[in-house]
């Protein structure tokens, strides 16, 4: 039984008495960032729904093509070797004109410029500036194919190698029960891994590009904590399944997880200012409204589940102090949830079309949100304001 689903009519009753609150507040102090927003709350809505019917779709999308299991593994192995060969040729055919470096925007189709504006134009450089510029589409198309392919390849196979029933099999230590004290193992584990996790996806950017749709809301309700990723399968976490390994039965991991997104869920409030002593330990809504913050002081901050502790022992705690802007760095100002779910995929694979180098297009996959646009500013030739303000940040949430 998925406990975030039995809990789905508390949800609408709760989101009803806040709204209520919010209102007569508004009415008496004026709005606030905490306000429901019609278009805002549908979009966090159908994000909702799409985060309970991905898990139902995505295996038998992503089944026929995971390595090793699916009939298709081995094709999709292929293509990605393929397309990282033929990328690389053509990196190395574009690199006969090196005048086609130049330019602020170094894009596929970018004209290169002379070497020395003296020097006449010879057939034979023709040729290498045509066939270099061909080399940079290609490139550019095989660049975005090789990180697609490669990286549903690492994905699938990881997410097929560590399930709950496999890792309880290999099991190397004895079975802990299904008892208080076996559930209570099961809930501090599934909160410990899940720092981990939470964190990661605010320091690598192809994680960010699935977590982002949490933050891309500039209100701040219960609503917003069912604006929940669609793209999961698109990560390497830290398996929960680690627990089964420990004794911790499968059911035992499944309740735990429950347990832990349905603490998630009331934190996401500004009607609780603060919980006095409790703050020390638990992560309560004014923490988790640091964490919802696009402040330069609360990026990448707060990111626990139910405990606090672990931002306060691994140096990723900060209090709220300075009222708590919501949303983005730079916000996406769309309602439209394929557009929510999808942007930040789509600017890092434009970006990765863009990149010349195996080392830039991996960068801008792997690396944080903050380097991705200090090196789009370099590459362009421009230092925007954005840019400066992520000076530093390399794992910001942009």
């Amino acid at each position: 039984m998925d406990l975030t689903v039995v809990a789905i009519p508390t949800y609408f009753g709760t989101m009803g008495l806040e709204y209520l609150y919010l209102k007569r507040r508004a009415e008496q102090r004026g709005p606030s960032a905490a306000d429901y927003e019609q278009r805002d709350t549908v979009t966090s809505l159908t994000m909702g729904v799409g985060s309970l019917l991905a898990p139902l779709v995505v295996p038998k999308v992503f089944g026929p093509v995971t390595p090793g299991k699916g009939r298709y593994g081995k094709a999709l192995l292929a293509t990605a070797g393929g397309a990282i060969a033929v990328t690389t040729l053509a990196d190395a055919l574009a690199r006969l004109d090196q005048s086609g470096d130049a330019g602020p925007a170094a894009s596929p189709d970018a004209a290169p410029a002379t070497d020395h504006g003296d020097v006449p134009e010879t057939p034979a450089r023709a040729r290498r500036r045509r066939v270099a510029r061909a080399a940079r589409r290609v490139a550019a198309v095989g660049g975005v194919a090789s990180v697609v392919a490669g990286g549903l390849a690492v994905t699938t196979t990881v997410a097929s190698r560590t399930t709950a029933d496999r890792m309880w099999a290999r099991r190397i230590l004895p079975d802990l029960g299904s008892g208080p004290a076996a559930l209570a193992a099961a809930v501090l584990g599934w909160d410990f891994i899940y720092y981990w996790n939470h964190r990661f996806m605010h320091e690598a950017r192809y994680m960010w590009a699935i977590h982002v749709v949490h933050h891309s809301s500039e209100h701040y309700n219960l609503s917003t904590a069912l604006r929940q990723p669609v793209a999961d399968a698109l990560g390497t976490f830290v398996p929960y399944s680690l627990l089964a390994l420990l004794g911790i039965r499968p059911t035992l991991i499944a309740q735990a997880r429950g347990i832990n997104l349905l603490y998630q869920y009331w934190i996401h409030t500004d009607a609780i200012r603060s919980l006095g002593p409790a703050e020390e330990v638990l992560n309560t809504p004014s923490h988790h409204r640091v964490h919802h913050g696009s402040n330069r002081q609360y990026l990448d901050r707060n990111h626990g589940s139910i405990l606090i502790s672990w931002d306060r022992l691994f140096g990723t705690f900060e209090r709220e102090d300075e009222p708590v802007v919501y949303g983005l760095t730079k916000n996406i100002e769309t309602f439209n949830p394929v557009r929510v779910a999808s942007h930040e995929h789509a600017d890092m694979l434009r970006d990765v079309a863009r990149s010349r180098t195996w080392r830039d297009r991996i960068s801008f996959v792997v690396r944080g949100p903050g380097w991705a646009y200090r090196r789009q500013a370099e590459r362009d030739g421009s230092v925007t304001p954005r840019a400066e303000a992520l000076v530093g940040l390399e794992g910001a949430a942009a």
